[in-house]
């Protein structure tokens, strides 16, 4: 059976309900047949699942998953599916709490399995339904009904990051930050992109990694800074004044000298350093702390705003927000997207939140996918937004002819 007549037919998606419970079984099997899911069968423990999966012509393309069965249960399950090359998708139903389900969830798609969602017991039609949705058509190499990123992203080399950087190759992309409560555009991060002339756009996890292992991340970061000093003058030429948000990398603030140039660029492009936000991200461990803290600190004093990026995630912690006189707060995107109906991630984003404002930073929430995202911020005290809600990263040129369109659609919004 092709592609087209799995997605255009529900009867020809192969659903296994995976469950200790009898009458679980029965309920999730009848809720499947009436949503018009023909090819329904069940198991009551883990090990004859996994014979049903090893099977062919009976794999299932969608399985509904019990986390807590005796012998083998669902985290060991979907451990095990890993094995067994399963090349399906899962919808986790359990009685367990919101935050087990959520870890689960994690787990599972660590281990490269498609998740579609949980549902708590007893599980409504309705519910289920909805998660069915998401259920999207397998391609040739890809029968678990979801879509998977490209696997086989081209690695460059640092030979070719270099000829890049030399060759003017790498380009900026701006994506705009907002004021929650009136709508204001008041600035835009800056995003590298690599115009490579075979490849078409490379974007940067492609070539990031590659300069910082390479000792390139300098070169990099210096041509995303120059282009980035002569928009945000272009733009002042133009009339428009917005602070813009430059990357830099923990290697970036291993020399000394980073603070000088930094002025130096800032002075010889006719910027204001009050234009201009650096959001240090922490990737790694910092070996030595003096050189940052210096480096930050003075760049501080020359009255550049400093913001600390992804903040709760890897190394960025309430160790930088002690030491270094950051300016800004990012809270990250897995605080922000669907925490109006998360109550842990809500619990991560008011704290994040109520810590800002009580150091007397300013705070920006990234992520922001939808409009419900966006009605809860509203609803906080957020002072920004940045997400694909609002805008994508764009080429400079665009920015403009945005705004006007911003302005108009925010209205309803605000």
């Amino acid at each position: 059976m092709d592609t087209g007549e799995i997605v255009n037919n529900k009867s020809a998606v192969r659903v296994l309900v995976l469950d200790d419970e009898p009458f679980m079984l029965k309920l999730l099997a009848r809720m499947l047949t009436n949503l018009g899911y023909a090819q329904v069968s069940t198991c009551d423990n883990g090990h004859a699942a996994l014979e049903r999966v090893d099977d062919s012509d009976r794999s299932p393309n969608l399985i509904l998953l019990d986390l807590n069965m005796p012998q083998m249960d669902g985290v060991e399950f979907a451990r095990r599916l890993v094995e067994h090359h399963y090349a399906g998708a899962l919808i986790l139903v359990s009685g367990e709490d919101e935050r087990m389900q959520q870890s689960v969830e994690k787990l599972v798609r660590a281990h490269k399995i498609p998740v579609l969602g949980h549902l708590h017991k007893p599980a409504s039609p309705e519910g289920l339904a909805v998660l069915l949705e998401k259920w999207t058509a397998p391609t040739q190499d890809d029968s678990s009904g979801a879509p998977k990123k490209n696997s086989t992203k081209k690695i460059y080399t640092a030979d070719e990051v270099r000829a890049a950087i030399a060759n003017g190759e790498l380009v900026n992309y701006y994506q705009p930050k907002v004021v929650i409560a009136t709508g204001e555009v008041v600035g835009a991060e800056s995003l590298v992109r690599w115009q490579h002339p075979q490849d078409g756009m490379v974007f940067p996890d492609q070539f990031i990694g590659v300069a910082e292992a390479n000792g390139l991340i300098d070169d990099l970061t210096r041509v995303v800074l120059d282009n980035a000093l002569a928009q945000i003058r272009r733009w002042e030429e133009s009339g428009l004044k917005l602070r813009v948000s430059i990357n830099v990398s923990m290697d970036n603030l291993a020399s000394l000298d980073f603070a000088d140039f930094v002025a130096a660029q800032v002075a010889a492009a006719g910027v204001s350093p009050q234009s201009v936000v650096l959001e240090v991200t922490e990737s790694q461990l910092m070996r030595d702390a003096r050189a940052p803290l210096e480096i930050l600190t003075r760049l501080r004093l020359k009255r550049f705003k400093l913001s600390i990026d992804d903040f709760g995630t890897g190394n960025s912690s309430l160790a930088q927000l002690r030491d270094i006189p950051f300016d800004e707060l990012k809270i990250d995107q897995s605080f922000v997207h669907g925490a109006w109906a998360n109550d842990t991630l809500r619990a991560l984003f008011d704290s994040s939140l109520s810590l800002a404002k009580q150091l007397g930073m300013e705070t920006v929430a990234e992520g922001v996918e939808d409009r419900a995202d966006w009605d809860f911020l509203r609803r906080t005290e957020c002072d920004l937004a940045q997400g694909y809600f609002i805008a994508r990263p764009m080429p400079a040129g665009d920015l403009s002819a945005w705004i006007q369109s911003w302005q108009k659609t925010s209205i309803d919004l605000i």
